[in-house]
């Protein structure tokens, strides 16, 4: 389902529950749009995001690791100042809309009580994260500064008072359901039913609606059923369904969501299992500028060079025609006259048919022949020269067709190591006068069925300390065939079939084949891996490999993150 008011509601409880009367310890803001405090409630802390993203607003609590910048943007000391040491007394929604407020409860520099509010909209590309001085209702700060200019309807700006967004007129279903079935007498039709919902009740998105409509119209009392379901959002039981299509969030069974389904503890958990993917991408793209901007001048260059090769390479194909020419001229000469600017001569390799050979009228007729010679001599030597140009400029392909793809499923602090490789391989210039050596960061781990330990790297610096080095030589190596990807070892000499096929999941899933059926996968001990002399990192060669085939699955993926009880 969507973020929408109905599972803001559930979230706001489930934040409630768990941080209210708790202390905000720190403040940090990784990302543009998204905020971090670290809530210390009964012995625990909480890493609790904020995100006023255009495309994935939400708050939660999430474990998913991220990496401050250097210096903290201006909005994250502002948080800080006001922020850092106070309590946290309650989480709350504005009725049944995407708003919910963090009220707090701290001291100023001066040592007197201040009261202030974080306000976080979820409104798609609208999306703000306030903080509002509580007695004035005064905005201190915002996370996007929004001219006049661009927003009529309220100022968005530090200093303006905090109005709330414009209000549509619908009711909040928790206050009042009165009139719904009258809905269902006026509206047989179930999608009219749910358009009908959506246009009456606050914070319903297009999919909550229908699967309220469909609730009501397939049970008795509908009255008594939309109650009962409006209550399961306090209550909720949060699970991931894997569709043929897709791969959805709802907050407890639904009748229109159907597939294999993964429960969670808390909705938190949930969402950090759902947006790991999605965020993630859009966060690496934002970190990824430059190193994406490297690999498309990179990849541009060198097809582009391949293209012009291939043309040359072809035209050497005519070489023997320059010296059927030159023969044919030199058999001939006492023919030519200079001045002529062509000629038809029998072709005494081809049964004497006429060919027609172009001439220099500024050439006498041995300068003619010897013209002919010297191109044919000169495209004959340059075909090995480009067959090498080529198989170096694929290469060249080749390898930054892998680093696209290890972008695509690296996570943000990936990124940093895949420019440390470029910078290192002479691609990007350094920053600094001296050049650091990189800090390698581990691989993810995950867990087979059994317990064994499975590691993935996610870029080339990772799968070159893999499989090189930290691997043992008895351990196993998996990596899609022939597909871009990551490294795979499975700590185990002698894995079963299901081990095997839970290491090739991992291998299809972290490679340019992740949304593909049927992937496959070669696997093989880590002792038959070399490494080229000069080749580049993470680059191996190998023979004796078997393969098997799998079919990615995110859920599969998941479930191997967390580490069996046995």
């Amino acid at each position: 389902m969507a973020f929408d008011g109905l599972f803001t509601h559930a979230m706001a409880r489930e934040l409630n529950d768990t941080l209210a009367g708790g202390r905000i310890m720190k403040i940090h803001q990784p990302y543009a749009n998204e905020i971090f405090l670290v809530v210390r409630n009964n012995r625990h802390n909480y890493p609790v995001l904020l995100s006023a993203h255009p495309m994935f607003a939400r708050a939660q609590i999430s474990d998913i690791k991220y990496k401050n910048p250097q210096t903290a943007p201006n909005f994250a000391m502002m948080l800080r100042k006001h922020l850092e040491g106070a309590q946290l007394i309650r989480i709350e929604q504005v009725e049944n809309d995407r708003i919910l407020r963090f009220i707090v409860s701290g001291r100023n520099e001066l040592g007197d009580e201040e009261h202030t509010v974080l306000i976080l909209e979820m409104m798609g590309r609208h999306s703000n994260l306030f903080l509002v001085d509580e007695s004035s209702q005064k905005i201190i700060d915002l996370i996007k500064h929004v001219p006049a200019d661009q927003n009529r309807v309220r100022t968005l700006m530090p200093g303006a008072r905090y109005v709330q967004p414009p209000k549509q007129d619908v009711l909040n279903p928790y206050a009042t359901l009165d009139g719904l079935a009258n809905f269902i007498l006026d509206y047989p039709d179930q999608a009219e039913l749910a358009k009908a919902i959506q246009g009456h009740f606050q914070g319903f998105a297009r999919d909550s609606a229908r699967e309220l409509a469909a609730v009501v119209q397939n049970e008795g009392d509908a009255m008594a059923h939309a109650q009962a379901w409006l209550a399961h959002f306090d209550t909720p039981d949060p699970q991931l369904i894997e569709t043929e299509k897709s791969l959805q969030f709802v907050p407890f069974s639904w009748e229109t969501v159907t597939g294999t389904a993964k429960h969670f503890e808390s909705l938190s958990t949930m969402l950090d299992a759902y947006y790991e993917g999605k965020s993630e991408r859009d966060r690496v793209q934002q970190q990824a500028g430059i190193v994406l901007r490297v690999i498309h001048n990179e990849l541009k260059k060198n097809k582009t060079k391949i293209k012009k090769q291939q043309a040359e390479l072809a035209a050497a194909d005519q070489a023997d025609e320059f010296k059927v020419k030159g023969e044919l001229l030199t058999t001939y000469m006492h023919q030519i006259e200079r001045g002529m600017t062509e000629i038809e001569l029998p072709n005494y390799y081809e049964n004497n048919e006429p060919m027609q050979i172009q001439l220099s009228n500024q050439l006498n007729p041995s300068q003619n022949a010897q013209r002919y010679f010297t191109r044919y001599n000169k495209l004959k030597a340059s075909v090995k020269y480009l067959n090498e140009q080529i198989a170096l400029a694929q290469a060249e392909v080749d390898y930054f067709e892998n680093l696209q793809a290890q972008v695509d499923i690296a996570s943000p602090k990936d990124i940093e190591e895949i420019r440390q490789e470029l910078i290192q391989e002479g691609y990007l210039r350094v920053q600094k006068k001296k050049k650091q050596k990189p800090q390698v960061s581990q691989p993810e781990k995950f867990y087979a069925s059994d317990g064994t330990l499975i590691e993935v790297g996610k870029n080339n610096l990772q799968n070159e300390r893999l499989s090189m080095k930290t691997a043992q030589r008895s351990d196993i190596w998996l990596h899609t065939k022939d597909i871009p990807g990551s490294h795979v070892i499975i700590h185990d000499a002698e894995p079963s079939t299901q081990i095997l096929e839970e290491g090739a999941q991992l291998a299809a899933y972290f490679s340019k084949a992740r949304d593909s059926a049927n992937v496959p996968v070669d696997y093989l001990p880590v002792r038959r891996l070399r490494k080229p002399n000069g080749a580049k990192p993470g680059f191996v060669i190998f023979e004796g490999q078997t393969t098997m085939t799998v079919t990615p699955s995110a859920l599969v993926v998941q479930k191997l993150r967390q580490k069996p009880e046995i």
